[in-house]
């Protein structure tokens, strides 16, 4: 090996350790709750030793932080570059498919995310009262903007965001009780089109947009 290569696939090394503890953890801290997840638990899901879990995360607090700030990541990232001058039809189109896609495909983030919150967000009282705050009053201005143009109906901004996150996060916080019902071990292509389609023909119908 190229002296110049060593450390650049060491860093891909670990990055992918770092995905897979990240990974592990999530499925751990849902399916056992955080007291109920080991370090040992994570890192034999992992498949490394629990020292080189310990290498990149100091503790089971800060492994549960950082699934925290991973998860809130990948939402955030889903909506980043809307603006005023933006087709409010298409934006909210985008997010609303993107936000499905992300429930179907990382259950156990929303699920982790979801009891969070339930037992009064602990670990994310800040980000709520900082970070979240200034996101979700940033787009409400844009989604204003849009509604003084005249690009959609007059609805609450706020709410309408809300509404976003609860029905897409519906799909993977109660997803057992879904497949059950519809007598499904999984969610399939059509069904993941089929939500994408009824959430955005009712929402952005609402909102006196073209579906």
């Amino acid at each position: 090996m190229d002296i110049a290569e060593a450390p650049q696939k060491t860093g891909k090394i670990r990055a992918q350790n770092r995905k897979n503890i990240l990974a592990a953890a999530e499925d751990s801290f849902v399916k056992n709750g955080f007291k109920g997840t080991s370090m040992q638990s994570i890192a034999d899901a992992a498949g490394l030793p629990k020292a080189n879990v310990l290498y990149y995360f100091k503790s089971k607090q800060a492994l549960y932080l950082a699934v925290l700030d991973e998860i809130i990541n990948r939402w955030d990232e889903t909506i980043e570059d809307m603006s005023e001058g933006d087709d409010p039809a298409e934006v909210l189109r985008a997010y609303i498919c993107a936000k499905v896609d992300l429930a179907i495909q990382y259950p156990s983030a929303s699920k982790i995310f979801a009891l969070e919150i339930i037992q009064g967000a602990p670990n994310l009282q800040e980000h709520l009262r900082t970070n979240l705050r200034t996101w979700v009053r940033e787009k409400s201005k844009i989604i204003q903007s849009w509604i003084d143009q005249g690009k959609m109906k007059a609805i609450d901004p706020e709410h309408l965001i809300f509404m976003i996150w609860s029905t897409t996060q519906h799909y993977a916080d109660f997803d057992a009780q879904i497949l059950t019902v519809t007598n499904k071990l999984e969610y399939d292509d059509d069904d993941v089109q089929r939500i994408k389609e009824l959430l955005c023909t009712v929402i952005l119908g609402g909102c006196g947009l073209n579906v």
